[in-house]
């Protein structure tokens, strides 16, 4: 909901601007808010920006996309109720991405190159600017932004199947994952119990990463909880992305 307040204010101050009939302002996502969705992610034809692999074992190529998210454009030189599902190029595997942004950018002002393979390869959305004049029909505001509940969390309840999910991640962050208590760790936890025991977790988490620092460990070491500052012979990429962080001098 503060998210969505945000979009009305920005809109309502460029709205108001003298420079409205000079803006072009484009609501984007980085996550998808973990909705499904029936489409699956493109991996046809799709660049790897910069020609650089992850890191071993799985040497990740960067040349798929993700899950869709949502974007909006919004501009008086647009056609009410405008509708984009695929671009016609540059690419004939082209698709509308983050890196649209930029592509569209250099395109509009004629820049002397793109950034990277990725935002040659992406759409672009300047056609959606096909008005002659601009509309006056825009509103100057826009309506207050709903709540999805009328009441509020229900912080002694059970939890669900995802939030015991949630639980059993970040015990990975505090040790518990080691501990022969860890199957059993979300019995009888209601919600309210959950977040303080994810705040625990976390802030042990932080300490050991703090003192890990102030010890002078290598940067490129593993911070484990509960346990010594040694380096695991092997660091695959989901131990590194749930039970680690990397730290830096």
């Amino acid at each position: 909901m503060e998210g969505q307040r945000f979009v009305k204010e920005v809109y309502e101050t460029l709205r108001r601007s003298p420079q409205w009939n000079e803006i072009l302002f484009v609501i984007t996502y980085d996550e998808h808010g973990g909705f499904y969705d029936h489409v699956p992610t493109p991996v046809d034809g799709v660049p790897n920006p910069d020609d650089i692999a992850g890191p071993q074992p799985f040497n990740f190529q960067f040349d798929r996309l993700g899950v869709r998210v949502p974007t909006i454009i919004v501009s008086p030189w647009i056609q009410p109720g405008k509708v984009l599902h695929e671009p016609s190029g540059p690419f004939p595997t082209s698709q509308y991405e983050h890196s649209s942004i930029p592509a569209t950018v250099k395109k509009m002002f004629n820049l002397p190159q793109f950034l990277t393979k990725r935002d040659a390869w992406a759409g672009t959305f300047e056609n959606l600017l096909s008005l002659t004049t601009p509309r006056t029909d825009c509103p100057v505001k826009l309506p207050e932004p709903m709540k999805l509940r009328e009441t509020g969390a229900e912080e002694d309840a059970e939890l669900s199947e995802f939030q015991e999910e949630l639980i059993y991640l970040t015990a990975t962050l505090n040790g518990d994952h080691k501990k022969s208590t860890y199957p059993k760790l979300t019995e009888n936890l209601t919600v309210s119990e959950a977040v303080k025991y994810c705040e625990s977790a976390f802030q042990t988490f932080l300490n050991e990463c703090e003192k890990a620092k102030e010890s002078r460990i290598d940067g490129s070491e593993i911070v484990h909880c509960a346990k010594p500052h040694t380096t695991p012979q092997s660091k695959t990429f989901l131990h590194k992305m749930l039970s680690c962080i990397l730290c830096k001098d």
